[in-house]
């Protein structure tokens, strides 16, 4: 129990906005977002809320892609997970950019 305790105390909430290429279809997102959850899951992670904003048209061209799909999550998670976010993050090539922030303060 008194694990349990400590584990939510670490938890910490994030915000994390990420852009997927446009090429992408809807299966192709989708699949993504799941994975992503899963590594959240396994970093001892929950998530709060996911919002799909859609296929936008970027504000500048980033390489040759001149739209991205926009998705917003809210999870918890110990700091300590962020390094294994970070790392599906970084070398996942539908990723285009990505901002992960620390809220609740």
């Amino acid at each position: 129990m008194s694990s349990e305790l400590e584990l939510l105390e670490e938890q910490r909430e994030y915000e994390l906005v990420y852009v997927l290429q446009g090429s992408l279809d809807d299966d192709g997102v989708r699949d993504f977002n799941e994975r992503l959850n899963q590594v959240i899951e396994t970093q001892s992670g929950s998530v709060t809320t996911t919002e799909i904003w859609g296929r936008r048209t970027l504000a500048y061209p980033i390489g040759k892609n001149f739209e991205g799909h926009y998705i917003l999550e809210r999870f918890q998670m110990p700091p300590a997970g962020t390094a294994e976010l970070d790392r599906l993050l970084r070398f996942n090539e539908n990723v285009m950019r990505y901002l992960l922030i620390r809220s609740g303060e």
